[in-house]
């Protein structure tokens, strides 16, 4: 059932990448059909509508616990309240941990989305400063390319990932921390050299943007598979909340600000040349390989306590079922019709 759950998780988090890339193709597409970027922000509200109509035509709400086979059991679950569910997460070093980690790749993603195209657009104006013999027009289609790369190593990284973690976790119980942990600590050195390549070779940059791309997008899945396995189902709820917003809030909130902030304080004592520009845009990004390999460590120590946590739930899930089957024998024992 696990297995089941994991190749579901993969298929549902492909969008998350694949629906960021196409922002990018369909905003680029969009732009140069009509000549106005502003175009492209009216089409995306009407493309969330249809999303959102979908979702609530389609799309059950299942009982909570199904995949473990407690669905009975959580209706015999008290109910608890959100406070004491945050308590609950709060003592919950798995989740905390993973938390963190999600952070850090939300803290990156969300730099990257926001800066890369340009970054790599004044990185090939920038070569052409460099190499007088190879100048490139300003209309470049670098946010066309960086899209298509984002869907493209999306697709391929998560699969890559959940299928790793199908076939590992057979043999190590701790195999999806540890498959987050290594993706993300071998994606800080190959962001690190994109972003290092950028201004002397753009194709060795793309490759090394599309590794780290690739070794990013292998972790979604796993880490909702990660979540779902050390949280009792009836904070389950409460638990994908509070991640999802604490990675927005502590993450890709704040990085596109963060990054462009650092950016202008470098460039303040520099000459105003492009060059400059582009070196202060370069230096303010190198702050993510360090996030992402932080986000690496977090998950180092998620697998310290995965196995309590998960052993945990189970104790909880067989608890809960055997108080309802006791509930039940005894509520039989008093019918009058029994023998």
């Amino acid at each position: 059932m696990r297995d089941q759950r994991t190749c579901v998780l993969a298929i549902f988090y492909i969008f998350i990448p694949v629906g960021s890339g196409l922002g990018y193709v369909l905003g680029s597409a969009v732009t140069e059909l009509t000549g106005n970027w502003r175009w492209a922000l009216r089409i995306m509200p009407c493309l969330e509508a249809v999303a959102l109509i979908l979702l609530i035509m389609l799309v059950p709400d299942p009982p909570r616990g199904a995949a473990e086979k407690q669905g009975v059991a959580t209706m015999g679950d008290p109910r608890s309240s959100w406070c004491e569910d945050v308590r609950y997460l709060w003592r919950n070093w798995s989740f905390v941990w993973s938390t963190l980690g999600v952070t850090a790749m939300a803290f990156v993603t969300g730099a990257l989305g926001f800066w890369a195209p340009k970054f790599l657009f004044e990185a090939r104006v920038v070569h052409g400063l460099l190499l007088p013999c190879f100048r490139e027009p300003c209309n470049s289609q670098d946010s066309l390319i960086f899209g298509a790369l984002t869907v493209v190593t999306g697709i391929i990284g998560v699969i890559l990932g959940a299928e790793t973690s199908r076939r590992y976790k057979k043999v190590n119980p701790r195999a999806e921390p540890l498959i987050c942990a290594a993706s993300l600590l071998a994606a800080a050195p190959c962001l690190y050299l994109a972003l290092i390549l950028a201004p002397t070779t753009l194709l060795a940059s793309y490759v090394f943007l599309a590794l780290g791309e690739l070794l990013l997008s292998c972790n979604w899945a796993v880490i909702a598979d990660i979540l779902l396995s050390v949280v009792v189902p009836r904070c389950r709820g409460t638990a994908e909340a509070l991640q999802i917003t604490v990675g927005h809030i502590l993450g890709d909130a704040g990085s596109p600000y963060l990054t462009g902030l650092i950016s202008s304080a470098l460039r303040a004592g520099r000459p105003d040349t492009y060059l400059q520009r582009f070196l202060s845009l370069q230096q303010s990004f190198l702050c993510c390989a360090f996030v992402i390999a932080l986000g690496g460590g977090c998950f180092l120590l998620t697998a310290l306590y995965l196995e309590r946590d998960q052993a945990q739930v189970q104790q909880s899930g067989t608890g809960i079922l055997e108080s309802e089957n006791q509930r039940l024998i005894s509520g039989r024992g008093a019918s009058p019709e029994d023998p």
